[in-house]
């Protein structure tokens, strides 16, 4: 079960980075999509529907993009070629509709990705090897996965991401919050307000 979630997660992210055909945006929609049919297929998600989840969710939504706009001022004395690093993760959504993109981040993908990385992966993980280390090997796959895109501050963005909502579901187990504050804050950090 874990084995398979994490060879589905190798093969569709590194065909989403690696083919150069086809739009990005749909082929991420699609491969979330497909890990989250395959953790759904394992196990149902479990949700609990709370106004306190869902301004958890936002409250953290907007920490992390806090956290994102300090690491962009800061990023250039670590990463020489940071900004033109950046330029390549917002250039695959060149000649999309942000509305479209927004949409696909706050409807599919963003929940799609806790469903699976933190509902179904991180949550087994952690019943096989304890809390920590299911959180960091959880983590690590996430970040992991990143590594197709040949994109630095990507990859780093992916880790920093990780371990945020990993942290925030071995404190609270709480899968609606990371669902509100995953979609909130990738719609908005790729379609409405680029950090760039």
């Amino acid at each position: 079960m874990i084995l398979g979630a994490v060879l589905l997660c190798l093969a569709g992210w590194g065909a989403t980075f690696g083919l150069a055909w086809g739009n990005f945006w749909v082929k991420i929609g699609l491969t979330v999509s497909l890990i989250t049919a395959y953790a759904c297929y394992w196990e149902r998600p479990r949700f609990t529907l709370s106004m306190t989840s869902a301004g958890l969710g936002l409250l953290s939504a907007a920490v992390l993009y806090g956290v994102f706009y300090l690491g962009k001022i800061l990023a250039p004395y670590v990463v020489p070629e940071a900004a033109a690093q950046v330029e390549g993760i917002y250039g695959l959504g060149q000649g999309n509709s942000p509305v479209l993109v927004f949409l696909l981040l706050l409807l599919i993908t963003g929940p799609g990705e806790e469903i699976f990385w933190r509902g179904f992966l991180q949550n087994n993980l952690m019943k096989k090897w304890g809390p920590l280390k299911g959180f960091m090997a959880a983590t690590a796959l996430y970040g992991g996965v990143h590594v197709f895109s040949g994109n630095i501050m990507l990859i780093g963005a992916a880790f920093v991401a990780g371990s945020f909502w990993g942290l925030i579901y071995l404190w609270r187990r709480d899968l609606t919050l990371l669902i509100v504050s995953h979609s909130l804050w990738s719609a908005f950090i790729f379609a409405v307000l680029p950090i760039k």
